[in-house]
């Protein structure tokens, strides 16, 4: 990753917003940032760049929360976003949104995108110079997770891409790659629910994390 072609600059406070993926068993508690990170895909990107760069003095916050779909995200946003005033914030939120339990009228892709789209315009409101990275929520055919779920999802990939072109924000696909890897391995190698990451699938996010905030695109913003 070069520096001088990222997305992430000196001082820069990165925050991780979104549901379980993110949160990964996150400890705030502890004293440690690796335990305050989680055990995944955020702690990975942290750990590699303040491994890499610990001059640059680029701090990193996870405040992603399981369970939560995009209302959740957004009622608790300007405590667990907006006040904590952050430079760059990674937010990946969807999964949940494809539950077949749900029963709501909030529980279509029209709603997730008004909403999503509403919580990305308040933020830029609020802090104008904020850089956003928006992942696409993914999942596999393993377990309950089946051709339908896969069907809800891919609306919501769809709402996610519309709603990061039009504010402007970096957009990680992650699907694809799930896809491709998937016929290398069995899917739940990767995703041994469909939904949550193993070890392996952790990986797979952060290297598409990390690739992405190194692009030229992202320095010209």
């Amino acid at each position: 990753m070069s520096r001088e072609s990222s997305l992430l600059r000196p001082n820069d406070l990165v925050l991780f917003q979104g549901d379980s993926i993110t949160n990964a068993f996150r400890m705030p508690q502890e004293m440690s940032s690796a335990y305050q990170m989680g055990a995944g895909y955020a702690m990975m990107c942290a750990a590699r760049i303040q491994a890499d760069y610990p001059r640059d003095n680029i701090r990193f916050l996870n405040r992603g929360v399981s369970g939560d779909r995009i209302f959740d995200v957004h009622r608790r946003w300007q405590t667990d976003c907006l006040d904590l005033r952050p430079t760059v914030i990674s937010l990946l939120i969807g999964i949940n949104d494809t539950n077949p339990d749900l029963t709501d009228d909030r529980a279509n892709a029209s709603s997730f995108q008004q909403v999503y789209d509403q919580l990305l315009q308040e933020t830029i409101t609020a802090l104008p110079e904020v850089r956003i990275i928006v992942l696409e929520p993914f999942g596999l055919e393993v377990g309950e997770v089946d051709q339908a779920r896969i069907a809800r999802l891919q609306t919501l990939q769809h709402a996610a891409r519309l709603t990061a072109t039009k504010h402007d924000c970096e957009f990680v696909e992650l699907q694809h790659h799930f896809d491709q890897l998937a016929g290398q391995m069995s899917g739940a190698y990767w995703l041994y629910d469909g939904i949550h990451p193993t070890a392996a699938g952790h990986r797979i996010i952060a290297d598409c994390w990390l690739r992405a905030v190194s692009t030229p695109r992202a320095i010209e913003k």
